[in-house]
């Protein structure tokens, strides 16, 4: 073929897989307490090890994040149950809610929408490329209209700290 490229690997949270880990043994660790408790006070009966193991099953679920991806003009989150996507080259609205536990609200142009905590794009500089490339399409192409504001100061923050980042690297700060 000529002139075709293989598209580069789409982005992820870098994060991810450690925290998948922390949460398998978090689940596990809680699984083998529990039976070993009941164990341990002779009360452990096959009702019993399937509630503890139901349990362990939503402790999982509770504790397994949100996997962020990202390619040219697209953000995408994978939970366990669904999966959103939008095209950050066709944005529509970006908003921020909360302060404590803040997350972003994208909405494209396709009318999907897609929820993310904004720390996954502070601690991941890739994802943040990503998206700020595709709001700058959206931009140009005036389709954005309401949150570039929200966005401009996420970038800000994120800058922030990859400069903090970088010094704590070289050893300055």
């Amino acid at each position: 073929m000529q002139g075709s490229r293989p598209s580069p690997a789409p982005a992820g949270d870098r994060h991810w897989r450690g925290s998948a880990r922390f949460a398998t043994g978090c689940a596990l660790v809680f699984f083998g307490m529990t039976l070993l408790v009941d164990l341990d006070a002779e009360t452990l009966t096959p009702s019993r090890a399937l509630l503890w193991l139901a349990m362990t099953a939503v402790l999982f679920m509770i504790l397994l994040p949100q996997r962020v991806t990202a390619g040219p003009g697209w953000l995408a989150v994978q939970g366990l149950v669904r999966r959103q996507r939008v095209r950050t080259d066709a944005l529509v609205a970006v908003r921020r809610y909360g302060d404590v536990s803040a997350h972003l609200i994208l909405r494209d142009t396709d009318g999907h929408r897609l929820n993310l905590d904004p720390r996954i794009l502070v601690a991941n500089p890739l994802l943040w490329h990503e998206l700020d490339t595709g709001v700058r399409r959206s931009r140009e192409r005036g389709t954005l209209l309401d949150g570039a504001d929200v966005l401009e100061q996420l970038g800000h923050q994120i800058d922030d700290a990859t400069a903090q980042a970088v010094l704590r690297a070289s050893g300055i700060h």
